[in-house]
């Protein structure tokens, strides 16, 4: 029988039960394996997959929707991938499409490498920002911080969903109660009996990635990044907005070097809802 053509092969959600192919057309794009990121994504948010009839995915991609289920406030667009040997036919854009169709009146975001931006500014979706991948093992400074940091306790989650959703813009309640199982590490920062800040380091491969981290300010920030940094020996990753330049300079004196730049991108937004100021970096690219 004739191979059927891309564009008449269904999208269909999918599962944990996807997880293997979906770590399969990350490795065959040249991105790492990342299982552990890719089942929390299938997990707290909606695969979408269109599947090979010689086995495994065509292409695929995730969204993470915020605010209340039966209508979110904001979706984010991520882990957009199509298998090589299909690439540059229209199945990228086809999921984008889905995506769109789907979420309806729903504002989207996402980021963007420089790859993919030409697709998504043809689509409708419009530059809004720009963030800063680093990498690298921290070296402590002297003296260390002044603001306090300590481990997050289950008492803490409380304070901590609001201080997000503050920041945020969006209550992303299914996504931060997930953290304490996802993470190796989730810190707050204390001024006075008040929570402050909080950021979680979770692992990637070989990497502690750091995300969130929200802060009341850069001193903050800088704590809460150097607290999580005391605690691993791993490299540790992370994507800052680059409207943070001095906890960018600073990270990078401490040992952190730049990787790469996404750009942030929107849907039927100009600006993404919260406070800016206080959002450093975001759980992961793939969910904003």
């Amino acid at each position: 029988m004739p191979t059927p053509s891309l564009t008449s092969l269904p999208i269909r959600r999918l599962t944990l039960r996807d997880l293997a192919a979906c770590a399969d057309l990350s490795e065959n794009r040249g991105w790492p394996r990342e299982e552990h990121k890719c089942s929390f994504l299938l997990t707290a948010g909606k695969g979408y997959g269109i599947d090979d009839p010689d086995g495994g995915l065509v292409g695929a991609c995730v969204v993470t929707e915020y605010g209340p289920q039966e209508h979110p406030a904001l979706a984010a667009v991520g882990m957009v991938l199509v298998a090589e040997r299909h690439a540059r036919q229209g199945v990228g854009r086809r999921l984008i499409r889905q995506v769109v169709a789907a979420m309806g009146a729903t504002p989207l975001t996402l980021h963007s490498t420089p790859y993919g931006r030409p697709l998504y500014e043809e689509l409708g979706f419009k530059v809004t920002g720009r963030a800063e991948m680093l990498r690298g093992h921290f070296t402590p400074e002297e003296p260390t911080p002044r603001t306090a940091t300590r481990a997050a306790t289950a008492e803490d989650l409380p304070a901590i969903l609001r201080l997000d959703e503050e920041v945020f813009g969006v209550d992303r309640t299914h996504i931060i109660t997930r953290l304490p199982a996802f993470a190796d590490q989730l810190r707050v920062a204390e001024d006075r009996g008040r929570i402050t800040g909080y950021a979680a380091a979770w692992p990637n491969m070989d990497t502690h990635v750091v995300g969130p981290l929200i802060a009341r300010d850069t001193e903050t920030a800088k704590a809460l990044l150097a607290s999580l940094a005391a605690h691993t020996d791993r490299p540790l990753r992370t994507d800052i907005d680059v409207r943070h330049e001095e906890l960018l300079s600073w990270a990078k004196e401490r040992g952190l070097g730049s990787v790469a730049f996404n750009t942030v991108m929107t849907y039927g937004i100009t600006e993404l809802p919260g406070d800016w100021t206080r959002r450093f970096a975001p759980l992961t690219v793939a969910a904003g």
